[in-house]
Order: structure tokens, then sequence, then C-alpha cells
């Protein structure tokens, strides 16, 4: 289970830099906490950071599960291409939201893959 360990680790430590990019962001385009609204720059780094928690809710337990009934090391395959997705995703949507839809579907693919081949396994399990 080492791998998604490691995938694990490093979603968390992609999601702390996109945090920390919040956070300077702040101070770079005044932006006064609690506001989180003010610059538009701003307000698309802020997106990148909660998009990214909104997908890690997807991501976390379907990588663990689907390791669990299938592979750890094919789930942590699987799970780079959600490493992978979104910085792509966060540089194209700072730069242009409307060009984000390769990181997106990095990211989608591989949590719907997830899911899907997690709920194959439970179910399998169960009948």
């Amino acid at each position: 289970m080492e791998y998604p360990a490691l995938v694990t680790l490093l979603a968390v430590l992609e999601y702390m830099i996109f945090t920390f990019q919040v956070g300077l962001g702040r101070a770079k385009y005044g932006v006064a906490a609690p506001a989180v609204s003010g610059n538009e720059t701003w307000e698309r780094l802020y997106r990148v950071q909660q998009n990214t928690l909104e997908q890690m809710l997807v991501f976390l337990p379907s990588l663990w599960i689907f390791s669990h009934f299938w592979s750890p090391a094919t789930a942590a395959a699987i799970g780079t291409l959600f490493l992978v997705g979104r910085p792509v995703y966060a540089v194209t949507y700072v730069r242009d939201p409307a060009s984000r839809t390769v990181g997106f579907l990095l990211g989608f693919a591989a949590n719907a893959i997830l899911v899907i081949g997690s709920l194959v396994g439970v179910l399998g399990a169960l009948l």
C-alpha cells in the first residue's frame, strides 16, 4: 500500500501548494481576509484551491477503496492522472478559465475510474 500512500501524500502536498498560492496572492493582489473576491486573478487562484478540495473528497476515498479491492499499484497509477491533471488545471484556469478542459478531464477521468472501480469491487465482494 506504499504507492497509494505516496499518491495520497503528493495530493495533499499539491493542495497545500495551491493553498499557499492563495495566501501569497492575497498580499500580491490586495485581497484582505476574510474577503473571497476583489481581484480576478486571485479569485481564480482561490477557485483552483477550492475545486481541488472538492475533487479530493472524491479522490482520496476512492483511491483507497480501489486499492483494497483491485491493486494498489493500479490505483496509484490512476491516481497519478489526478496529480498531473490538477496543476494543468491550475495553470490553465488562472491564465484563462475557458482553457481548463484538459486538466479538468484528467482529474475527472481518474476520479471516475476510481469510483466506478471501487463500486464494482465492493459490489463484487458483497455478491
